[in-house]
């Protein structure tokens, strides 16, 4: 995330570069430190991604139309059409009345707001120790249960593409998130891990089969027990109360790709294998490298950020030998192993990088319009949908009108 912060003109600041520290990406731990260095001088924080375009000189008569002494929270408005798990199932009853910043149009805070926030987190930090969806986090934080302002909609931070023909008055426009830097990947150079138990080895296993697994040439199924029909594998890990394939697996199963000498590791979720491999096409093999959708844990307090498990988690193969050198490990059967995996990342100095192609939840579970702007990699839960509807809908090629394919699966499913 790119951050610029305005008065006449700008100051560009790399959150990533802010400070050694890893959990800048989200914000409020950063947020102290760009107020007391660039508050001072300047009326605005402008949050903008790496997907936003900027037009400055509209940026600029947007921002003067809001007196610069009161506490502005703006940005492109996004709403829930039903409460979803991302979102903690927030305004369950009414989840569309509350409004969260499309990150990708860009959004703003005046310094009296980023003033004021940056010192509340030092004695008020969120009531949860987890960043799963920090547009929403960031606006819940900052209207404060109507405490807070909320988002004033600013029509001019769009979420158009740049080349659209509405875009003229744009203060912001957005690229289509391209997933592309050159040649993909080998097949030949991906090992995919699928992590079971054998309660699921009757129902959801055969969605693999039946969906995505052709796609892989080199996959093989960790399960508590040996089924010789599937084939799984049994790495001596026992299953956990809540019905997943016990944690350490994971780690384990690291050994087994740094024996298959492949360049990158997958594990689990409903993939699309071919887009996956255009996108490590943009990293490097020969450097450590982690990717998936990115989640935090503590990160006000010197927390660590980690790659959530259901989207999918993908390692280089330097990194999966770092992290064995490493000595990486479970404390217990049942410690959640992508948290487990994040801590050593941390410790490693490995970065943990984010790509919004992965999903830890359902298609449904996210505003559609976000959805329509890419071409996902994965998705994961199978809670009341028809799996292989949606893995048709989204991770089938072709895929066209987008939006009108969410609408038709959920009055499907």
């Amino acid at each position: 995330m790119s951050l610029t912060i305005l008065l006449s003109s700008p100051d560009v600041v790399l959150l990533h570069k802010l400070s050694d520290y890893d959990g800048n990406w989200s914000v409020l731990p950063a947020l102290p430190r760009l107020v007391s260095r660039y508050c001072q001088t300047s009326s605005w924080i402008v949050f903008l991604e790496e997907e936003t375009n900027v037009n400055l000189n509209n940026l600029l008569q947007v921002l003067s139309k809001f007196t610069t002494r009161k506490e502005w929270f703006l940005g492109r408005p996004l709403n829930d059409d039903e409460p979803t798990i991302i979102h903690h199932y927030a305004f369950s009853e009414n989840p569309y009345s509350f409004s969260y910043p499309d990150f990708m149009a860009g959004w703003a805070l005046s310094c009296p707001l980023a003033k004021r926030i940056a010192e509340r987190v030092n004695y008020e930090p969120p009531k949860s120790d987890f960043t799963i969806d920090l547009q929403h986090e960031i606006a819940m934080y900052i209207w404060e249960e109507g405490r807070g302002p909320a988002l004033t909609a600013v029509n001019e931070f769009c979420s158009e593409p740049q080349s659209s023909f509405s875009t003229g008055d744009c203060a912001t426009t957005v690229n289509t998130y391209s997933s592309a830097c050159g040649k993909p990947v080998q097949k030949e150079d991906i090992f995919v891990a699928v992590k079971t138990c054998q309660r699921f080895h009757g129902d959801r296993v055969p969605l693999v089969k039946q969906t995505w697994e052709k796609d892989a040439a080199s996959l093989e199924y960790y399960s508590d027990i040996t089924d010789p029909y599937i084939p799984t594998i049994h790495l001596g890990v026992p299953n956990t109360e809540r019905g997943e394939l016990s944690q350490l697996c994971c780690v384990n199963a690291l050994d087994r790709h740094y024996s298959h000498r492949s360049r990158e590791s997958v594990f689990r979720s409903f993939f699309h294998l071919p887009r996956l491999r255009r996108l490590l096409s943009c990293y490097d093999p020969k450097e450590a490298v982690s990717v998936g959708e990115r989640y935090g844990y503590g990160l006000l307090r010197d927390g660590y950020s980690y790659i959530t498990g259901g989207g999918g988690i993908v390692f280089s193969r330097v990194a999966v030998q770092n992290i064995l050198a490493g000595g990486c490990g479970c404390r217990s059967s049942d410690a959640p192993d992508d948290m487990v995996l994040g801590m050593c990342l941390t410790t490693l100095g490995i970065p943990v990088t984010h790509s919004p192609l992965f999903h830890q939840a359902r298609p449904h579970d996210y505003v559609k319009e976000l959805l329509a702007r890419q071409n996902p990699i994965s998705f994961h839960k199978h809670w009341n949908i028809n799996p292989v509807a949606i893995y048709q809908h989204w991770l089938a090629e072709p895929r066209q009108k987008r939006p009108h394919l969410l609408t038709k699966t959920r009055e499907e499913l």
